[in-house]
Order: structure tokens, then C-alpha cells, then sequence
């Protein structure tokens, strides 16, 4: 059989983009299907680039220590505005980038009908293409849970937060993974009542513990209320003064806000792709089962990105993309490397690397750890950062780079120093020998460096 393509990535967020522009560059025949009117995915439309425009937007208006009254004149709309022209931009560069690179874009809506061959469906217009290797790059939906109910108004899933018209005086964030916390940190900056609920007694469980304490603590200045260990019997619509919704927990408790959001996690967008006619196994939240080489139980087809689980980042997403064309085409085996960052965009920035001392403790390595806080580091004195700070993990014997754990002004940038050492199996004598520009926050690896050595030699 002659297929029209070497590879067809279904679905353009960003693992399905970096694989088609690396096949590209290998000199393979390229299309990419998108169900949208965009390129992009989830990511670019309703997920990273989105939310992260909004943080940046509101702390534009409003200094770390403070909140914008909510009746100051800023809307939504306001916000979203920079949003949305983020978003157009970013479009027009991926559009360039597949023009360039000679990728082929067909929107509409995917199914496979056999292992080398999917249907199209846009509109009324139905169309089959063949391919030798398909990547599923779809992406993850928001999970809607019972009480959730797409005609109430006053609860909404976490994607169609960009929908919203006016800034309700409190909100209610089901849910305390990331994107809870990411959202719950950036509305209580607008001055808005902010509650977060978890069936959970600690959130964010994969970071270092003391990182966590110290978000949660920040969090809880700015006026976020947690509600840990609680889990939601029902959400109800219940007008009472100017609250439109009443949460009932197990436990008996009630809370009352004007606007819900569920961030109860997200499930695999594989349900229309009809994956059973190619005997592609699937877990229970609809997420496709690959193996090392990101390969499905179908040979011929991989997957990659979010829909695949963990660690569901667009940065991993990204590098997995490229992996699989790779894969595919030079017929090695390409592995990602395990040191890759995991940034939180809440406000304060949380990022880290590696391993945490709970991990560690766990596994019976011994290690010692060292600390720059951000009101001694001069740069932090000058932004105004005074609760910042850098914890570097090292191993006791080896004197190696175990983790890097940061919360705090730019900690999704100052991560990557950190990254890179551990990735080039470097020790704590660099940055020992190292010499960072002052002021900088760079400094803190010094400062945490010094505190660790210090340590180590009682």
C-alpha cells in the first residue's frame, strides 16, 4: 500500500507540532490533523500559554505584596485582551513554522479506520488518508464530575475560565493540582474570595514538603482558604444575597461563592478516535498505555503529550515529540532525560528538579541540604522577595546535585542552572568554584552551595 504520508500527528499542541517540524527536517512527508480552527492544542488555547498571559497581566497591575481591589476598574475583559492577542501570536508563529517546513495542516475531526489509514470528518465533508506512522498528540480534556452540570452558569470546568464575562466577588476551585493552586493564587490577587477545596490533607504531593508549606503559607496571606480532607458531596444552585451556589462537603460543611470551578483532573481525548479498531490500549482515564518509545500495543502508532500521563507538561511534551519522529525515522532509541524541570506558575513561582527529601529519605540515601533565602540575597532585597527561597539537595558522599527545589520571584527561570549541573553530572564544588553576577538570584546556588559545604564538613 503507498501512503499519501511518512507520518501523520493527530492533534497540534505541542508534542504533535515538534514531531512534524523533526520529521520535516529529516526529510519525511508530514501532515498534521487539527479538530480546531487553530494549530495549538489545549495548550495554546485554553491551557499553558493562556494562564500563564493572565498571571503575568495581573501582576502587571499589582505588586507581589498586594491586590487589586476588585472594583478598580479592571475587568476580565481587560485581561483576557492581552490574553487573546498572546494567543493570535503565538498561532501565526506555529503556522510559520509548519509553512516553513513544508507541513501539511488539514482540519477536522480524526478516526482511525484501520492501522495505516484514519477518516476525516469536517463539517459535511468526509475524506481518508493513508499514512506509514501515525503520533496521537490530542491533548486532555477537563474530567467533569456528578455534580457538574454544563447549564449551570455558576460552576465551570477549569478550560472554559476565558469564557467568563465579569469578576464575581468570590470563587469556589474543586480540585488542589496545579492548575487549582496556579488559578486560586492569581484570583486571590484580584481581590476575590478564594476557597480551595480537596479531598487531599496536602496538595501538590510530588514537591519538596517544606516548598509546599511555604506556597500554602503565602497563599493563605494573600487570602486563599484551604479546605483539606474534604470532599464534595454536591454543588448546588442556591441564590442567597449575592452568592449563587452552595458547596456541600461530607463532612456537613457549606460553602457559599458565587462561581465554582472544577480542577478535579483530566482525562484522555481519545474517545472519538475509534483506538479500539487498531487494539490501542487505553487506562482507565481514557490515557493511551505506550511503551519507552512512546510506541502504542498498535506498532505502527505512538503517542505522546498529556494524553500519554505524566508527567502531562507542555516542556516534557515538547522533547517527547521530537523523541518519536526520531524513533520512528533514525531507528534509535532515544530516551528523554530524567532531570527535567516541573514549574508551577502560582504566585509565588514554585520549580524544582530531581529528587526531594521525602524521596530520598524513603529510598535511605543519605544526603544534607543547603538554603538561600531571597531577603539575604541582595537581588531578592531589591525586588522585593523576602520569602523566596532555594533548598539544594546533595548527596552526602558523592557531593552530587540530588535536586533543586525553589519558591519564589523567577523560580521557573533560576531552575534551569540547577538542571543543567545535575544533567552534566556535576557536584557541588561548581558551584563552590562558580562565580554569579551580583546582584543576581543566580547567587542563591552560591549561598545554598556554601550552606551545604558548611554542613557537610561537621
Amino acid at each position: 500500500m503507498t501512503s499519501e504520508f511518512d507520518l501523520i500527528c493527530i492533534g497540534s499542541g505541542p508534542s504533535g507540532l515538534r514531531a512534524a517540524i523533526q520529521a520535516s527536517k529529516l526529510g519525511k512527508k508530514v501532515a498534521i490533523i487539527e479538530k480546531y480552527k487553530f494549530v495549538g492544542g489545549i495548550c495554546l488555547h485554553a491551557g499553558t500559554i493562556p494562564s500563564k498571559t493572565f498571571r503575568e497581566a495581573i501582576l502587571s497591575k499589582v505588586s507581589k505584596n498586594k491586590k487589586i481591589h476588585r472594583y478598580a476598574g479592571y475587568s476580565f475583559q481587560k485581561f483576557f485582551k492581552r490574553v487573546q492577542k498572546i494567543v493570535n501570536d503565538e498561532v501565526n508563529v506555529n503556522n510559520d513554522q509548519l509553512s516553513r517546513n513544508g507541513i501539511k495542516v488539514i482540519y477536522g475531526e480524526a478516526s482511525f479506520k484501520n492501522k495505516n489509514e484514519i477518516i476525516i470528518k469536517s463539517g459535511k465533508d468526509t475524506r481518508e488518508i493513508k499514512s506509514e506512522f501515525f503520533l496521537i498528540s490530542v491533548g486532555t480534556q477537563s474530567n467533569k464530575p456528578n455534580y457538574y452540570n454544563k447549564n449551570n452558569p455558576h460552576v465551570i470546568l477549569s478550560d472554559d475560565i476565558f469564557s467568563l464575562k465579569t469578576i464575581p466577588n468570590s470563587i469556589s476551585i474543586i480540585g488542589c493540582g496545579v492548575i487549582g493552586i496556579e488559578y486560586a493564587s492569581m484570583f486571590s490577587k484580584l481581590g476575590i474570595k478564594v476557597t480551595l477545596i480537596d479531598g487531599r490533607h496536602r496538595p501538590l504531593e510530588f514537591l519538596d514538603s517544606e516548598i509546599v508549606d511555604e506556597l500554602i503559607y503565602q497563599m493563605r496571606k494573600s487570602g486563599v482558604e484551604f479546605k483539606l480532607g474534604e470532599k464534595v458531596k454536591d454543588v448546588l444552585l442556591d441564590k442567597k444575597g449575592e452568592m449563587n451556589i452552595r458547596i456541600d462537603l461530607e463532612s456537613g460543611k457549606k460553602i457559599h461563592s458565587q462561581l465554582a470551578i472544577t480542577c478535579v483532573g483530566r482525562v484522555g481525548y481519545t474517545s472519538n478516535l475509534n483506538l479500539e479498531s487498531i487494539n490501542v490500549n487505553l487506562d482507565s482515564r481514557g490515557r493511551i498505555i505506550v511503551n519507552h518509545d512512546f510506541q502504542t500495543t498498535c506498532p505502527n502508532v505512538y503517542s505522546a503529550g498529556d494524553v500519554i500521563g505524566f508527567p502531562s507538561l507542555a516542556a516534557t511534551s515538547f522533547e517527547q515529540g521530537r523523541l518519536v519522529a526520531l524513533n520512528i525515522f533514525n531507528k534509535n532509541n532515544h530516551k528523554m532525560s530524567p532531570n527535567f524541570p516541573v514549574g508551577v506558575y502560582s504566585v509565588p513561582e514554585v520549580s524544582m528538579v530531581g529528587e526531594t527529601e521525602q524521596s530520598l529519605t524513603k529510598n535511605k540515601i543519605p544526603y544534607e541540604i543547603g538554603i538561600a533565602r531571597y531577603k539575604e540575597i541582595s537581588r531578592g532585597i531589591i525586588l522585593g522577595d523576602i520569602n523566596g527561597l532555594l533548598k539544594m539537595i546533595i548527596h552526602r558522599e558523592t557531593k552530587k546535585i540530588l535536586g533543586v527545589h525553589i519558591v519564589g520571584e523567577s523560580a521557573t527561570e533560576l531552575i534551569h542552572i540547577g538542571q543543567c549541573v545535575m544533567e552534566l553530572d556535576g557536584d557541588l564544588n561548581y558551584f563552590l568554584k562558580s562565580v554569579f553576577n551580583y546582584p543576581t538570584l543566580a547567587e542563591c546556588y552560591k549561598v545554598a552551595a556554601l550552606d551545604a559545604d558548611n554542613k557537610l564538613k561537621i
